[in-house]
């Protein structure tokens, strides 16, 4: 099982030629995180990581989650680890100072965030869904909720947890039907919850557990749903723990992977009704929690491309040190990592993680400018980017590290279906990618629904028409960048083509909106690799013999010639339509 190595010439790179990063920290409320800070913290963070949660990844997978006597014990080697974790304030990168957060920007916790995920994916679901609260509770929360849980939150002394999904509402939420009754200055709350991650475990403090469920006066359907936040400890009125608040876990559900996170069954209620309090207006409870669930969305997409550079560290490693066959030009027998399929492997799992994190870092960096920026349009801008990069963060990094994470076991060979090896942990782990935080089918409704028809496609055209200014710069590219920019020259009319076609023929879009989806992904993600080429040849033209800048140029074009390629297809799904899902109903869909 190999080592992990945060890839901090990758971060540094992105930071400079992505973000602009010296420009991004001169946005109000950064000026004390400037590119010297972060300098200073990335390889903190990486020594973090590297040796005190990856070498754990293996062994809690081995270990899982398990409920005893009513509570529920985790890897116990996470103690440690999330004890360290919080002493040395990585929880609280993006946290507000007020609340004794550092007060980073969102793009530099992604990296941070990066680091965490690779290292051991299950784990990092238990900071990642805190975040997820804080920023809820930021945007609705009343300001005594904000005094009473935020700096104990962003420190990660206490963790939270999102709670939606119940036996018969999933997708669905219209259907929740938890109940929260009025009882003076706060709601009893009854009812159960199922596949709530890190729902209750050992590691931190207190749980703030944030609730949908529904008053007794409530409309039915989305409009009658409201949130509530549900501690697992109720604070006394000098804000220390008291009594143990109605809420319990009854299952830790048996999963498929990330073993190290407890998924709980939490039963609200049973002695009378769980304490919880209002976050938001009433009836708009889906409204608040969508603020956390689109966060979680980019936060997940992220988790694929940590995944993916797991894998593929994993992969080089191995293909490094397995000998087996012979090559040409190879003396004696060969390392595998010499075979031109095994090199095809280690590229493609190379270009996707590349090109997902380029995709990730630059909707953070919208994000950021979304609340920060100082010019009113710049921020109206970028909340639009926001909204239409989230499903392709989500939806197409995910499917991405599910292929990624399963040519690692292909280059392991047999030793890859071997679960000693840890090859195939990383693909378990992001199967459950494309499914939790809203399935990669309800990213790729979304996208074409809610980001390209109901607006009539006014933000992706705006993307489309930045995709264009780098095309642009064609007419003075090199023999090294022109063939990049071409590639993506026909990428952007290929996007084109397809969002006339779904404008035109809008009542087919749920039929192909994962074609359309996958599509944009892989353009998107290209257009962002060619930038950086574009800055790594500019670089090498400047004088640098650093061969980090050849290799990326090097991944760019793998990217346009093995993977842009499938756009062909995604264009052709989209535009010959599905009719054949029409020619069968429901009973011929039955065997025998």
């Amino acid at each position: 099982m190999s080592v992990y190595k945060a890839p901090q010439k990758e971060f540094a790179f992105l930071f400079q030629e992505l973000v602009n990063y010296a420009e991004h920290s001169q946005m109000p409320g950064y000026d004390e995180v400037g590119s010297d800070m972060v300098e200073a913290i990335i390889p903190e963070a990486a020594k973090f990581f590297e040796q005190e949660v990856a070498p754990n990844n293996w062994q809690a997978d081995t270990q899982p989650a398990h409920l005893k006597d009513g509570q529920v014990i985790t890897a116990p080697m996470l103690a440690g680890a999330y004890q360290q974790m919080v002493e040395a304030g990585w929880c609280g990168i993006s946290g507000n100072p007020k609340y004794d957060g550092a007060g980073f920007p969102g793009v530099v916790d992604v990296a941070v965030q990066e680091m965490l995920q690779s290292a051991n994916m299950g784990f990092s679901l238990l900071p990642m869904l805190t975040r997820g609260v804080i920023h809820a509770l930021n945007l609705y929360g009343s300001d005594q909720q904000k005094d009473s849980y935020l700096a104990n939150l962003i420190s990660g002394v206490w963790s939270g947890t999102m709670n939606l999904t119940e036996p018969q509402a999933g997708t669905d939420l219209s259907a929740v039907k938890t109940k929260a009754v009025p009882q003076g200055d706060h709601f009893l709350i009854s009812g159960q919850k199922i596949y709530i991650t890190w729902g209750d475990h050992d590691l931190a403090e207190n749980i703030i557990h944030l609730v949908l469920a529904r008053t007794p006066d409530a409309p039915a359907g989305n409009q009658g749903i409201s949130l509530f936040l549900v501690p697992k400890y109720l604070l006394n009125a000098d804000g220390s723990l008291g009594e143990r608040n109605d809420v319990k876990p009854v299952g830790v559900e048996h999963k498929l992977g990330i073993h190290s996170s407890p998924t709980c069954t939490l039963q609200f209620g049973d002695q009378g009704g769980a304490v919880g309090y209002l976050v938001g207006p009433e009836n708009q409870g889906l409204m608040c929690m969508f603020s956390m669930m689109n966060n979680a969305r980019l936060s997940v997409g992220h988790q694929g491309v940590g995944i993916g550079e797991r894998a593929y560290q994993q992969a080089v490693a191995y293909a490094s040190e397995r000998v087996q066959g012979k090559v040409a030009g190879v003396e004696g027998k060969a390392s595998i990592i010499h075979h031109p399929d095994v090199k095809r492997m280690l590229m493609q799992m190379r270009a996707l993680t590349e090109a997902g994190r380029a995709l990730s870092f630059y909707a953070i960096t919208h994000e950021d400018r979304s609340h920060h920026h100082s010019d009113e349009q710049v921020r109206a801008k970028s909340a639009r980017a926001v909204e239409v990069l989230t499903p392709l963060v989500k939806g197409w990094c995910t499917e991405s590290s599910m292929e990624s994470t399963s040519l690692g076991v292909q280059v392991h060979g047999g030793m890859g279906f071997i679960e000693e090896t840890g090859a195939a942990q990383h693909m378990r782990d992001a199967r459950i990618l494309p499914i939790y935080e809203g399935t990669n089918g309800i990213q790729a409704l979304d996208f074409v629904g809610r980001k390209c028809l109901r607006d009539g496609g006014e933000a992706i055209a705006e993307l489309l028409a930045e995709m264009a200014e780098t095309a642009a710069l064609i007419d003075s590219a090199n023999e090294q960048t022109r063939p990049l920019l071409k590639a993506l020259e026909q990428a952007i009319a290929q996007c084109q083509q397809a969002l006339d076609y779904v404008k035109a023929n809008a009542d087919r879009a749920s039929y192909i909106a994962y074609h359309f989806l996958m599509l944009f992904g892989n353009s998107v993600s290209y257009w962002l690799m060619v930038k950086l080429a574009v800055a790594a040849q500019g670089r090498l033209e400047a004088g640098s013999d650093d061969r980090y800048y050849a290799q990326k140029i090097a991944t760019t074009g793998f990217f346009a010639s093995q993977i842009l390629t499938r756009n062909s297809g995604y264009l052709s799904a989209v535009t010959s339509g599905l009719d054949s899902l029409d020619q069968l109903d429901s009973a011929d869909f039955q065997t025998g």
